[in-house]
């Protein structure tokens, strides 16, 4: 069994306290971040008896992409502060074990680097105060490859926090921004960078425009918000609390999908993220509505302890898992995922 908690009380051994607590710590009361495992922990299964598990598939595809897995690995910035290759052994793992990679606007490294891995990925977009820099990004991840784009809605206002990568020492680990050129920073300046509190749903048409790729809208937790979302020409929704970083006190992400999923036409594509912490997880979402999921945390705890191989172990272990709950379950492809399956 490939256990996140192994690699969490690793990483948490190898890394500077600051840099641990900051990946660690969630929004506020910190009652979502608390309470995200344990909702997916809840679902429980009504297995189907006497079908076909003879053989087992849990590859699928992400808006027409092949993918091998379900398994996919979430944005998250400040990657470098826990392995000094970032982005770049997560890309190289996805490729190894057939997933993709979400790339956050604030990542330290490179485009090039990244899509030189070979990897599938899809870019994180922050709409800043200052839209010439979006869209210069957007334009920039389109150039090396991104497949699709993801508007993060979820982060307008970010509550204080006792860790804030802004009051590290300089160097790596406190990096952000790696596509944008020195002259194009000082320009935007820091108000520009900030995350527009305007922005409404008329920015995923302007999105869809300017980067003629599918965009999914990630921190829905509402039916009414989802169809907003769809009618405004969004492709796909991710489900998501943002890891419990968006406030201390929010519904689940495993409590929203249902909704989400009965809101919208099955054309759209629906993910979820925020508390999966096992196979078991993985399976309750595709259940209740999920084409596929997004892991942050164990993917960042695997990257510290292991980095590139870590993980590499914990997506293929999980992978590996989910065809064991699948037989279980009486479900010999994704595509045999329902609500029917949960009690």
């Amino acid at each position: 069994m490939t256990d996140p908690l192994d690699f969490e009380a690793r990483a948490a051994e190898l890394l500077p306290e600051q840099i641990r607590n900051y990946f660690a710590t969630g929004a506020g009361s910190q009652a979502t971040l608390r309470e995200a495992a344990s909702a997916w922990s809840a679902v429980r299964f009504r297995p189907r008896s006497l079908t076909d598990v003879s053989s087992t598939s849990v590859s699928t595809t992400a808006f027409g992409s092949p993918v091998q897995t379900p398994v996919l690995i979430a944005p998250m910035a400040q990657q470098l502060a826990a392995h000094p290759e970032g982005e770049v052994a997560m890309g190289v793992a996805a490729q190894a074990t057939g997933s993709l990679i979400g790339v956050s606007t604030h990542t330290a490294v490179r485009f090039a680097d990244i899509a030189a891995t070979g990897c599938l990925w899809w870019f994180q977009v922050y709409l800043m105060r200052e839209r010439g820099v979006t869209e210069l990004l957007v334009r920039r991840a389109i150039e090396h490859g991104a497949r699709a784009i993801v508007l993060t809605a979820d982060m307008i206002a970010l509550l204080p926090s006792a860790v804030n990568p802004r009051d590290w020492p300089d160097g790596p680990a406190k990096a952000r921004h790696a596509n944008l050129t020195a002259d194009e920073l000082r320009t935007a300046g820091t108000r520009g960078l900030q995350t527009d509190p305007s922005a409404g749903v008329d920015t995923i048409g302007w999105l869809r425009e300017i980067s003629g790729l599918p965009v999914l809208v990630k921190g829905v937790l509402r039916g009414d918000d989802a169809q907003r979302c769809v009618d405004a020409g969004a492709a796909g929704l991710v489900v998501s609390t943002h890891g419990g970083r968006r406030m201390g006190a929010s519904i689940s992400s495993a409590s929203a999908l249902p909704e989400i999923a009965a809101a919208v036409p099955d054309s759209v594509e629906i993910y979820a993220d925020s508390g999966i912490r096992s196979a078991e997880h993985v399976a309750a979402a595709l259940a209740l509505g999920a084409r596929a999921v997004f892991v942050g945390r164990p993917a960042i705890w695997a990257l510290a302890a292991e980095g590139r191989p870590g993980v590499e172990r914990l997506i293929a272990g999980w992978s590996a898992e989910l065809r064991l709950v699948m037989m279980q379950l009486g479900v010999a492809d994704l595509s045999g995922f329902g609500p029917d399956l949960i009690g």
